[in-house]
């Protein structure tokens, strides 16, 4: 067994480290209460988010604006995200909500750095319910927030919750605990987040590494035991995000990537639609709205495998068994389209324009639907030599995965 030490950064919880950290987040804090304090000289009435003047008598009054990252917008050269402006007192009523929510956010990640105790996303929604009243919320202010201060959620002590999942008797995962997760060639194993993880020991045979979007199509690999299938060339791994993928599920991708041989591809399968190519985008080059997190997480050796709509009719599947695009589809297609060559290979644009070309769409289904037409759950899987020849998703992925092992071990 081959235990490479695929280790994660070197460990920034130093002592200086919290302190800077917790500095950053204090002067967040009294940055508010001084404008608060010189906004509220000038107004009685501010913290209401009234003036007892009209605010076309007054025009200037004072008020309290506080800089963030806007990460809707980044520098296409320097990558660093804009600005934006949470301002109080406005019309809106819901301006002083906004700051109640970013100020309990902040007061739970300087506690979380104060006692060294990480919390996750969702301990924080459910703290105060009644003011978020969506997760989504304590999401995008987490991540607001560790985009303004430079750093990132690890630094602040925040953890997303684990989503992500792995098939395959080759990896397994060392924990800080002194506990392993060893992985299995019939079942799913939960990625842990990766300030959990001490190490990650792959064994000497693993030929492939697949990332499947979707988790339906990757409990339907794990039933037919793809990752240890004697058709298939090597043992395998496989790993879902289960869609977008979190923080998790890349990092351990982006490990394995640094780390393994050159000679052993990790490749993606995804909808042939503008969705799946922005969820392998996500894997291989970062997220637009994650961009100050990019170089820890993007894993830019990934290939794309498929599902590509113009390859279809090769595997005998008529352009009518396709989806049409629906407009959102179109839209996001469109705005692929706009993205640097260097984060929108030719491979990929071309597929774009096939797809709004035909106005159809592939999605991985249309390949693993005919799985329960050939096989019964209560009667096990079929015999191995006969999968490529009774299940389409099992001859796809046996030609491709083929291709991509000759290929790399060429190289």
């Amino acid at each position: 067994m081959l235990s490479e030490h695929l280790s994660q950064d070197e460990d920034s919880d130093t002592l200086s480290g919290e302190l800077d950290v917790t500095r950053e987040l204090e002067e967040l804090a009294i940055d508010f209460i001084t404008q608060l304090c010189r906004a509220g000289s000038g107004s009685k009435n501010i913290l209401d988010g009234e003036s007892s003047e009209s605010e076309e008598t007054y025009p200037h009054k004072p008020s309290i604006n506080l800089e963030m990252a806007d990460r809707t917008r980044t520098d296409p050269v320097t990558g660093l995200h804009s600005s934006k402006f949470i301002t109080f007192p406005k019309r809106s009523s819901t301006a002083s909500v906004k700051f109640a929510q970013l100020f309990k956010v902040v007061n739970c990640m300087h506690e979380a750095v104060i006692d060294g105790v990480p919390v996750t996303k969702r301990d924080i929604f459910y703290r105060d319910v009644p003011l978020f009243k969506d997760q989504r919320v304590v999401d995008t202010i987490v991540d607001d927030v560790a985009a303004s201060l430079k750093l990132e959620r690890s630094d602040l002590n925040v953890r997303a919750t684990s989503k992500g999942i792995f098939c395959g008797s080759t990896l397994s995962i060392n924990l800080t605990s002194g506990d392993t997760i060893r992985g299995n060639d019939s079942e799913a194993s939960l990625i842990p987040v990766g300030e959990e993880v001490h190490t990650y020991s792959v064994e000497e045979d693993l030929g492939w590494i697949l990332i499947v979007e979707k988790d339906a199509v990757f409990q339907t690999l794990c039933r037919l035991n793809v990752t240890n299938h004697a058709l298939l060339p090597g043992r395998g791994l496989i790993i879902t995000g289960k869609g977008y993928p979190d923080m998790a599920t890349r990092h351990l991708v982006k490990t394995l990537a640094d780390s393994l041989s050159r000679t052993i591809p990790i490749m993606a399968l995804v909808d042939g639609d503008p969705y799946g190519l922005d969820i392998l985008s996500v894997y291989k080059y970062g997220s637009s709205r994650l961009s100050h997190e990019n170089e820890k997480f993007a894993a830019r050796r990934i290939k794309w495998l498929g599902l590509l709509s113009s390859e279809l009719a090769g595997f005998g599947i008529d352009k009518d068994a396709l989806i049409p695009i629906s407009q959102h589809d179109e839209k996001k297609a469109f705005k692929m389209l706009q993205r640097p060559s260097n984060i929108m290979p030719a491979k990929w644009r071309k597929e774009l324009v096939h797809m709004l070309h035909n106005r159809r769409k592939a999605e991985i289904e249309i390949l693993s639907s005919l799985v329960s037409l050939n096989t019964n759950p209560d009667e096990g899987c079929p015999p191995q030599t006969d999968l490529s020849q009774r299940i389409p998703l099992f001859k796809y992925l046996h030609i491709k995965i083929s291709q991509f092992v000759k290929s790399s071990r060429a190289q």
